[in-house]
């Protein structure tokens, strides 16, 4: 019976002393919001430079049409950098 009481008392009291003094209640709120606050400016950063690229491209198409192909590298670094964003966030 002591051993029931004991464990019960260890599964009711381990909510609150989850979170002590080394780690504020606030701690997953701000670990989340680094998270998704890489994620948004990772995959903002991406579309701005896919978009910056397009007019590159649409540029390059008319200026010299034989290097289009050349201009599509910014494109797929842009969007790896938004597939890097995902992993590090």
């Amino acid at each position: 019976a002591f051993l029931k009481q004991h464990h019960s008392k260890m599964v009711l009291g381990a909510g609150s002393e989850m979170f002590g003094e080394a780690c504020p209640a606030s701690a997953p709120f701000f670990g989340y919001m680094g998270a998704a606050s890489a994620l948004i400016f990772a995959n903002l950063g991406a579309a701005y430079g896919t978009a910056k690229s397009g007019v590159g491209i649409c540029s390059m198409g008319v200026m010299h049409p034989q290097l289009i192909m050349k201009s599509i590298i910014p494109v797929v670094m842009a969007g790896g950098g938004g597939v890097f964003g995902f992993f590090f966030s």
